[in-house]
């Protein structure tokens, strides 16, 4: 979006309405690619302590376990 964004702004005449809608209607698309990026990272950065923690403790179990087998 924002290669595509400097595109317009480049290659098109910003003095007339329909460039200007075209740049406004990038803009709002590259917000909400903006916040979904932010959310999957979010959301892996969860998925990484999860497992994380889960290969931690396995390790932890395999290695240290003190009860009978």
């Amino acid at each position: 979006m924002q290669e595509l964004l400097e595109w317009v702004r480049a290659t098109l005449p910003m003095d007339l309405d329909t460039p200007r809608m075209i740049e406004e209607k990038i803009e709002s698309l590259l917000e909400k690619e903006k916040e979904v990026m932010q959310d999957f990272a979010t959301e892996y950065e969860r998925e990484c302590r999860i497992n994380l923690e889960r290969n931690i403790e396995k390790c932890w179990e395999e290695t240290f376990n003190t009860k009978e087998r």
